[in-house]
């Protein structure tokens, strides 16, 4: 009896090794796998994901669903092992995702600034598309800039050197076609009332032979119209494009999907280029699982996208929002002539 006891024993222990080692010791690895996904026409918790006040509202349907990469930390041996063999989920380094030294919560606002970021290059986006007009106003003079002590933040910029201004773009050209030392009118319109003011520029830190001004300006909607995206706790750039998407829905008329389940990725900047994003077959998972037939893929994350293709998603590449607009239009009329991914 003792010596089937020691045998016994002897097996049993190396396993409740094993299993104490697996469950205790985390491993150096991150899980990505699919998220959430929101549909950028509906709501959450009572609010629009995307609110339009001070505009007439064009009647939406459907889905333009926004996608997401979920990430689970502080995985033991037994729970890496099973989300790898799970398929659905994949395993990074964990310096990948959070970088030796950094802060987790600086990490964490870094991405909500790249989500904040995103709305606002989303909003613009979609309002150069629709020429909607837009005005400059200053976000931020630098304190060690020429302007500083002339131009205010919240100046309105109506002129600059003569030439109207109605983009951000616009005002960086009209100061870097000037040279250092130049004397430049500028026209604002401050507290209602509009004057002009003369800086003097400075030279450009990264061309010395440009004007430089030292502020930081932001287009913003010229009127009452006021949007809002209501999505907290989501963090990083990628959802741009489908925001442009809804909001150019609402504020146009039509269905822009046709009233069917669209979802899509990407990052989007203030002249509708779509670039790409991290995580595309996560993504991809999590839109066909929540109903989504058609995906809407950024050109450059085409080939790896294509190779983990879920069943009954099609893929269409997207270049910039142009692009993506007349992809819809050939969904919603029934045409089968939208690029692909392959």
């Amino acid at each position: 009896m003792n010596r089937r006891i020691l045998t016994l024993l002897a097996a049993l222990i190396p396993v409740l090794v094993l299993g104490v080692v697996g469950s205790a010791v985390t491993v150096p690895f991150v899980a990505l796998g699919p998220g959430p996904t929101f549909n950028t026409l509906g709501d959450v918790e009572g609010k629009q994901v995307v609110d339009v006040q001070g505009a007439p509202v064009d009647p939406t349907s459907g889905n333009l669903n926004m996608t997401t990469v979920s990430v689970r930390d502080g995985l033991n041996i037994f729970e890496a092992f099973a989300l790898w063999a799970d398929g659905r989920y994949g395993l990074v380094p964990r310096a990948e995702v959070y970088p030796p030294g950094v802060p987790r919560d600086q990490i964490d606002k870094s991405n909500q600034q790249d989500f904040k970021d995103s709305e606002n290059n989303a909003e613009l986006a979609a309002l150069h598309y629709l020429k909607y007009p837009t005005t400059v106003k200053l976000r931020v003079v630098a304190e060690d800039g020429p302007a500083n002590g002339v131009l205010r933040k919240g100046d309105v910029l109506v002129s600059v050197a003569g030439k109207p201004v109605g983009t951000s773009k616009e005002v960086v050209e009209a100061v870097t076609a000037a040279k250092p030392d130049t004397v430049l009118p500028i026209v604002v319109r401050r507290d209602g009332t509009e004057q002009t003011i003369e800086v003097k520029l400075g030279a450009r830190p990264d061309d010395k032979s440009k004007g430089y001004l030292g502020v930081t300006p932001e287009e913003v909607p010229q009127g009452p119209l006021d949007v809002t995206f209501n999505l907290a706790d989501i963090g990083g750039p990628s959802a741009g494009l489908m925001f442009s998407l809804a909001l150019i829905d609402k504020l146009s008329p039509g269905k822009l999907n046709g009233g069917k389940f669209i979802a899509g990725t990407g990052t989007i900047d203030p002249a509708g280029k779509v670039g790409p994003i991290g995580g595309i077959q996560y993504k991809m998972i999590a839109a066909r699982e929540a109903g989504a037939e058609t995906f809407l893929v950024p050109a450059d994350n085409c080939n790896e996208a294509r190779q983990r293709i879920p069943d009954g998603l099609k893929l269409v590449k997207v270049d910039t929002l142009t692009t993506a607009v007349q992809s819809l239009d050939s969904i919603t009329a029934g045409r089968d002539d939208a690029p692909t991914c392959g």
